[in-house]
């Protein structure tokens, strides 16, 4: 039984979406986006899962992790992203130009393909640019392009960043809106900072403006019937609970694959009832969690606690966060006058931490909803003690 957990459905569905578009998905090729939080298996599903399926339908398909050197330019790892693999689509017995061949019906030479440039003069001075390479790369395979950059809001961290968000929209543009086109450029772009990956698609002054931004699938209880049959196959007279006890622990913990496995090993060293105690766990682990990201808002001080005691106090989105009243509201809670001007860097220092995120011109909501869900707790508790 494999280790991983696969989701064969989910990525020949989407993988049909972006490559075999109906009308109501051709906005699809304008980019997507995918949000959710870190932990949530996004990454796995990418590698073991998307991409196979976008491959075997015959794209070609470029993937570059920004999470995996946090330090170097995040233009450089897409630039060096994109040339290994046109290297490699040149390269006799490379494993991509492999794959592409045992997919496509294009008729590729045993040399591989040949491109008029030099791979390491793309985008510079002398060189193409990314649109004219690319173009190049699809004109020659026929076939779609994806390029997938994972944690790309790290993109927007540096004006490098951002101009390589315009090159790729530049071969979009470039490619895409061609007559009779032998394939399309599609992006996508995932992350976990959810607030400024709903930005890029949001505002009017990022590169991807207008494309189609989306929540992560996120696992549900086939996964949680997978790790129990695992642990059942794999741990002699392992006492497992109830899969609808797991399932409600998974949901707990907000759908993490590594907080579900922590909670399941610490059930394994307990004596008792597996379906009493894997609750107690799962609240116990959610809290631990939210904690930490509780301790952020603490250490922005006492007006970002009362920002963000409003935004999470209100059901659904919050509004009017900046107004006089709001000013007012947290003048009370802090002890002292806040003026109006006092708020909005404050509001910019709770969604650069990823704890709040803006859902549109003045509208704001809690990035996490258990985080949310445990600070309304906390409150009920304080409140009626």
């Amino acid at each position: 039984m494999s280790s991983i957990f696969q989701r064969p459905e989910l990525a020949e569905s989407m993988a049909n979406q972006l490559l075999n578009p109906g009308v109501l998905d051709e906005g699809l090729r304008s980019g997507l986006f995918l949000s959710g939080l870190r932990r949530t298996g996004k990454t796995t599903f990418l590698r073991n899962d998307l991409i196979p399926a976008l491959e075997a339908a015959g794209a070609l398909v470029i993937y570059v992790d920004l999470w995996s050197d946090t330090l170097a330019n995040p233009a450089t790892l897409v630039h060096n992203a994109i040339q290994k693999t046109l290297k490699d689509l040149q390269t006799p017995g490379s494993s991509a130009l492999g794959t592409f061949k045992r997919v496509s019906n294009v008729e590729i030479g045993a040399a591989g393909f040949k491109f008029g440039f030099k791979l390491d003069s793309i985008g510079s001075a002398d060189g193409p640019t990314l649109a004219q390479a690319l173009t190049e790369v699809v004109d020659q395979a026929k076939t779609d392009l994806v390029l997938i950059i994972d944690e790309v809001q790290h993109a927007i961290s540096s004006d490098d960043g951002n101009q390589l968000l315009l090159a790729l929209k530049a071969t979009r543009d470039a490619i895409n809106p061609r007559p009779n086109t032998p394939g399309y450029f599609l992006f996508i772009g995932t992350g976990s900072h959810r607030a400024q990956v709903s930005e890029l698609t949001a505002k009017r002054n990022h590169a991807f403006s207008g494309a189609t931004s989306a929540a992560y699938p996120l696992l549900k209880g086939d996964y949680v019937e997978f790790l129990l049959n695992r642990l059942a196959m794999t741990v002699k007279k392992a006492k497992l609970p109830s899969l609808e006890a797991a399932i409600e622990a998974f949901d707990t913990l907000g759908n993490r694959p590594e907080e579900m496995l922590k909670a399941l090993r610490q059930l394994l060293q307990q004596e008792g009832e597996p379906d009493v105690f894997l609750p107690v766990i799962a609240s116990t682990l959610r809290s631990a969690a939210a904690s930490i990201e509780l301790e952020k808002v603490e250490q922005l001080g006492s007006l970002a606690q009362a920002i963000f005691n409003k935004i999470a106090s209100t059901e659904g989105d919050a509004r009017g966060i900046f107004s006089t009243d709001a000013a007012a509201e947290y003048s009370k809670s802090v002890g002292r006058e806040v003026r109006v001007e006092e708020i909005q860097p404050v509001v910019i220092a709770l969604v650069a931490e990823n704890i709040i995120m803006r859902r549109g011109h003045g509208i704001y909501a809690i990035t996490d909803q258990f985080v949310q869900e445990i600070w309304l707790e906390e409150r009920a508790l304080i409140e009626g003690s």
